[in-house]
């Protein structure tokens, strides 16, 4: 069963031309991925974006562990970003991988 989050969504489109940055927080497994990468994603697609200028990047996946190292990511954006038309990031996971000492 897919929950809508229209709320969410709303607080999104709202702010979405404001010029910040947007954060999305909430405990564990809640839906924030959810709501960024697919409820999010699709209502800019709907409405004209064109789907190069979002880029995703969800750094808990071993796919994307280079990405991590901040140089590294800031290139792999830059070289995203295909003209001065609006583009969107999604960063998911974005914490920094901390040891935890027992």
């Amino acid at each position: 069963m897919e929950i809508k989050r229209n709320s969410y969504l709303q607080q999104l489109i709202l702010r979405k031309n404001n010029g910040m940055v947007k954060v999305i927080t909430g405990i564990r497994r809640c839906g924030k991925s959810f709501l960024l990468f697919k409820i999010f994603k699709n209502y800019l697609i709907e409405n004209g974006v064109k789907e190069d200028h979002i880029i995703e990047i969800a750094l808990d996946g071993i796919e994307n562990d280079e990405l991590r190292n901040p140089k590294i990511c800031y290139q792999y954006v830059k070289n995203a970003v295909k003209d001065k038309e609006n583009c969107y990031l999604f960063l998911d996971e974005i914490q920094p991988k901390i040891p935890i000492k027992l």
